[in-house]
């Protein structure tokens, strides 16, 4: 085994138990891969994250066809590769989330209530509804995420990419705290959520850039 895939697969695993462990997965719902090179390792289907270990590591090329491991990837692989194919994404990850998935059913677009959208390109928008590992929510997703890096698959849940394994994770709690708080905003009687203009989501963008630690 590559030892860049060995490192990479490590943190697939640890990364996809705290999706569980944080409340965006139940059961064997979602999956996440990680692109290594030409190589696109992801989470197997069917199998809880809790029993994958160093042996389970599952690979395969962005043509689809398996490089390494026995199990059988996860049916949203087409998703994944899409993704991978159109984008500079190093990872992507994908949720049955509660509070997303609840929006996408209500909403053709999650509006711009907190300054975060910015964070996935403005305003989320909705996927519309294709049977889940088909090439045609495959294609639905890819238009929703044109100049975002996160939408929302209707009856479904959540669709993130990043530069980083990290990134995607973290933009995908995001997200769901995003839906949670719109979906506060809106139940309450006579009353809707103000929301933010684009050019406010410009300058949180330009913001968010710089955020963080600098290197030293």
């Amino acid at each position: 085994m590559r030892s860049e895939w060995a490192e990479a697969w490590r943190e697939l695993v640890e990364r996809a138990r705290r999706t569980v462990a944080d409340g965006l997965v139940v059961g064997t719902s979602g999956n996440l891969s990680v692109r290594v090179g030409d190589t696109v390792l992801v989470t197997p289907s069917g199998v809880h994250y809790d029993r994958l270990g160093p042996g389970d590591l599952l690979a395969v090329g962005l043509d689809g066809r398996r490089t390494a491991g026995d199990l059988e990837p996860t049916s949203e692989l087409p998703l994944h590769l899409e993704i991978y194919r159109a984008t500079d994404a190093a990872a992507v990850v994908h949720t049955h989330a509660v509070y997303a998935t609840a929006v996408s059913t209500l909403v053709d677009e999650l509006p711009a209530v907190h300054y975060m959208a910015a964070a996935l390109g403005g305003p989320v928008r909705v996927a519309p509804y294709a049977t889940y590992g088909s090439q045609e929510l495959a294609r639905h997703a890819l238009a929703a995420l044109r100049d975002r890096s996160g939408c929302l698959l209707r009856n479904h849940g959540t669709l993130v990419h990043g530069r980083s394994l990290e990134e995607a994770c973290d933009r995908t709690a995001q997200l769901e705290w995003m839906c949670r708080v719109w979906l506060a905003a809106s139940s309450v009687p006579g009353r809707s959520p103000s929301l933010l203009p684009p050019e406010e989501l410009d300058t949180a963008a330009e913001k968010l850039r710089g955020y963080g630690q600098r290197p030293g």
